[in-house]
């Protein structure tokens, strides 16, 4: 592999954990804001994120040549594989932000959490979400 090639990959791979990153914060944003309506809390759709979820979103970038070795593969299988490895990347940073008291989420309320890290529930979620980042990743 060239240097050329090489710096090549590094801004497509930068460019991709920037729109990562800025879509993962909007989805979030919307998440949390319509959240706040169905607690009946703030009807000014008002969210709430952390700087911290940049990166973590950004990281998704990860997700491009996952989505190659995949092209063909079922929905179903695609959508799969993404969440885990949403899951994944949420259990690890947040175990990692926990230690060092910086973590800017807390499920331990919820039902189907897994030590305050990650939430079951939001399987759906991150289905989608990662089908999302792959479409979103496939016209770069």
């Amino acid at each position: 592999m060239t240097q050329f090639s090489l710096f090549a990959r590094l801004k497509n791979f930068l460019k991709n954990f920037i729109t990562c990153g800025a879509l993962g914060w909007c989805l979030e944003c919307f998440w949390t804001g319509m959240d706040a309506i169905r607690r009946g809390k703030d009807k000014t759709l008002r969210c709430q994120t952390s700087i911290w979820m940049f990166p973590i979103y950004g990281m998704a970038a990860l997700f491009a040549p996952i989505s190659r070795l995949l092209r063909g593969v079922p929905i179903v299988i695609r959508g799969t594989v993404y969440m885990l490895l949403i899951y994944a990347g949420e259990f690890l940073s947040g175990t990692i932000l926990k230690k060092h008291k910086s973590c800017p989420w807390d499920y331990s309320k919820a039902k189907l959490n897994y030590k305050g890290l990650i939430r079951l529930d939001y399987a759906p979620a991150w289905f989608l979400s990662g089908l999302l980042f792959e479409k979103v990743l496939s016209q770069k």
